[in-house]
Parts: C-alpha cells; structure tokens; sequence
C-alpha cells in the first residue's frame, strides 16, 4: 500500500507518528508533500488535498470524532448536523468543541473515529434525548450492538437519564422519523404497536389502538408507481375496517402537534385494543 492509498484509509487526514508506525518513513512522507500529493497542516499533520474537514478537525484537535460527529462515519442515523465538532479526547481539546472524556472500547482502526460503543455512550449522555434514541436504534437495527450491551455500560444514578433513553429504543423502526413518530405516540399514551403485517394489507408502520392506521412516507412515495400501490393499501385498509393517516417527514420533525390532534380526533371515541 502506498502513501496516499493509506491516508485514504485513515481518513484522508493523519498524524505523522501514525504513519510512521504503519512502516513509511519521514523520506517518503517529505517526498509526497514535495510532489503535492499530501499537505503538511502543521508539524506532524498532513493530509490529502480533499481531506473532509470533521476529520481534519478531529486529528488537529487531537482527538477523534464521536457522538453526533461521527454518526455518519459509523453508518447511524442521526436527526440533525451537529453546530459543533464532537471529540474524544484523552487531554484538553479545543474550545469551540464538545469534548467527551471516557472511553471504553479503542477504535478499530486508522481512522480518528471512536469504536461504535464509544459513540453510543456518548451521544445517550450528550445529546437530547430524542436524537440518542435514533443513534441507538440505528445501532441496534443494524445488529451492531443490543439495548442489554449498553446498558451494562451505563452503571450508577449518574446514568440514570442515560438508561432511560434506552427504554425509547426497541429496534423496529426503518428510518429515523419513525423512531420520532413511535415516541410521539407512546408519550400520548396511545397503545402503539410497529411493523405489524396485516391480512390483506401487509406490513404497516403502525397500528394505534388496534384499528389506527399510520404511515410515515418517504422519497419513494412520491413516485407514481408507489403512489398506485399506497392508494390500493388505503383502500384495502378501509375495506378491512381501519383507519388509515399519513404523513411525511416534514410533519413528523417540524409540526408534530398537528400529527397528535389528527391521531386523537380519529381515536376520540373508538379507543379498542
């Protein structure tokens, strides 16, 4: 592997003593900076010329990306960008970022991101409650790790309010504005089941107090072909006896009021489980 082929694999942004120990020398290091094909950052730093700037950031500010900073190096889901870089850091850290301390699990490889199990901490004892709560369900859809892992790792009152983000998360979900739609639910009371196949019907995302229909669409709904087979699910639905709703991902994260009213006045009077 050469020079700029293993920068690539570690981010594309790298400490020098890094590659120094996967085998290169100070001469090949000075040599590709001399041909332009790595830039020096400062003393010890280089990297390629597209090196992306929350990876830059982290191995300047020496550290590693975690929390929301590196959901999407972990492959998780998250609600919203972060305003501000997200790093673990053994000692100091920058001022403008959010600086985690423990870790529990080293990273598995060159890259300056934390292990899975580092983010995930993380982000339960960070971030808002709801926003955790679709990390982890990320995770745990993905098989990545389970509710029990982590909350063996989250011992003590001092992750109390941690664990109760756990109770949030029961891995169902196939995108993260239904993880937001299913507590929304929940937190009116409303008895809520997920992904219940229905004779006739198939697969729905949820079922509210037993004949509640609610859809959560996404960017394929949209299609013409999808909007056929939708129509044919609703009409079947109705058929069948259930009410049916719909919404979208605008409803779900920015007016989620409107959502509640129009499941309660379909539910007000006809509560059956």
């Amino acid at each position: 592997m050469d020079l700029t082929r293993f920068l690539k694999h570690a981010g594309s942004v790298a400490r020098t003593s890094t590659i120094l120990q996967a085998g290169f020398t100070d001469r090949s290091i000075r040599n590709a900076v001399a041909g332009g094909e790595i830039r020096r950052l400062r003393y010890g730093v280089v990297a390629l010329p597209d090196a992306a700037a929350d990876m830059t950031g982290a191995v300047l500010g020496n550290g590693l990306l975690t929390c929301a900073s590196a959901a999407v190096h972990r492959r998780l889901w998250i609600l919203h960008e972060p305003q501000a870089l997200h790093l673990l850091c053994r000692h100091g850290g920058p001022k403008d970022a959010v600086v985690h301390r423990e870790s529990l699990v080293p990273p598995d490889g060159p890259r300056p991101v934390a292990s899975t199990t580092d983010v995930l901490l993380h982000c339960l004892r960070c971030l808002p409650a709801v926003e955790a709560a679709v990390m982890v369900e990320s995770a745990a859809r993905q098989g990545v790790t389970t509710l029990g892992y982590l909350h063996e790792r989250l011992p003590g009152r001092r992750n109390d309010a941690a664990r109760r983000v756990l109770d949030l998360v029961d891995g169902t979900a196939d995108s993260p504005v239904e993880v937001l739609a299913r507590i929304l639910f929940r937190s009116e009371g409303i008895h809520t089941e997920t992904q219940v196949e229905l004779a006739g019907i198939g697969i729905v995302d949820f079922l509210l107090e037993g004949f509640l229909i609610v859809e959560i669409d996404g960017g394929t709904h949209l299609e013409p072909r999808q909007v056929k087979k939708d129509r044919g699910r609703n009409n079947a639905s109705t058929l069948s006896g259930y009410a049916v709703l719909r919404y979208g991902y605008a409803d779900v994260v920015y007016n989620p009021q409107k959502i509640v009213n129009e499941v309660w006045q379909v539910l007000r009077g006809r509560v059956v489980r």
